[in-house]
């Protein structure tokens, strides 16, 4: 893989993606975790088939392919055998990832402490142990808090997404926006503005579908809706992967971090942002194109 980070984790290998053959068409979304990933991938989905009943299946449909539990030889030919037009998902920042020309490349990005406190109830709702090291259930010492803050953006900390990582991904994906396939979006503008995000995605990707489908896909894709059907839309639902599916669409709003951190917590997390990010790219990576809290 010449001229790519490498990322291994205990979940994550990205030289996977070195089996898998790129098409020119091919949408990837590419987001640190619990940022919008799984959202994203069911816009996708609801856009490609113009139809909101469509069974999305995402792990199956639209694998991660870099993850180490499931088989790599199984998830390429199954990509191989798809005849649709395919999407993939992936945690790996741009700059540890296969970049075509042709194919479009999808970054998602969310306020880093809304995406930190997602992850800890998520981990919660996973039968892996491996994240009780870094998410202590009981955690009267600020652990996990403190982990965030000292992790490092690649090696074994990859998995436990501290806020090197999410920077990481960040200034990846900024260093490649200027390409007219690679495209940023964020959490909080995907919530304030639902219809806009199908609209803009479906230019991006070149789909055209009539006003009256495009209404009933962006309902089919609000937060209630997929909780509500949380097994066609959780990752892997239905499957007995997660303890709850509904639980992994736990709450879908912004700032639930409020008044859980320490002046001193606070403070160390706003001294790793201004020393990694600008003013305005900070603003972006906490609030979307507001630039403020809404």
């Amino acid at each position: 893989m010449p001229d790519r980070k490498l990322y291994l984790g205990p979940l994550t290998d990205n030289r996977r993606w070195d089996m898998v053959d790129v098409r020119p068409d091919d949408v990837f979304v590419v987001t640190p975790p619990k940022c919008g990933t799984t959202w994203m991938q069911t816009i996708v989905a609801l856009l490609f088939a113009g139809d909101p009943e469509v069974e999305t299946e995402l792990s199956v449909r639209m694998p991660w392919v870099d993850i180490r539990i499931r088989e790599l030889p199984e998830i390429a030919a199954r990509l191989a055998a798809m005849t649709h037009r395919r999407s993939m998902k992936s945690h790996t920042p741009m700059d540890g990832f296969p970049l075509h020309d042709q194919a479009h490349y999808v970054c998602v990005f969310r306020h880093p402490l809304d995406a930190h406190f997602s992850f800890r109830k998520h981990v919660r709702n996973l039968p892996m142990s491996w994240f009780d090291h870094w998410y202590p259930e009981d955690d009267p010492d600020g652990i996990a808090f403190r982990r965030f803050l000292d992790g490092g953006a690649e090696g074994f900390d990859t998995d436990a997404m501290p806020l090197a990582h999410i920077i990481r991904h960040y200034e990846a994906a900024t260093a490649l926006a200027d390409r007219p396939n690679v495209s940023l979006f964020h959490y909080a503008d995907m919530s304030r503005d639902l219809a806009g995000t199908f609209a803009r995605l479906a230019e991006l990707l070149d789909i055209s579908h009539p006003a009256h489908i495009m209404d009933q896909l962006v309902q089919a894709a609000t937060f209630d809706h997929m909780k509500a059907n949380a097994e066609r839309y959780a990752p892997s639902g239905g499957k007995g992967f997660m303890k709850s599916d509904s639980d992994f669409f736990h709450s879908g709003t912004s700032g639930k971090w409020a008044g859980k951190l320490s002046e001193a917590e606070l403070a160390a997390y706003d001294a790793m942002m201004d020393d990694h990010l600008t003013p305005q790219d900070r603003a972006w990576l906490e609030y979307g194109s507001a630039g403020h809290a809404t």
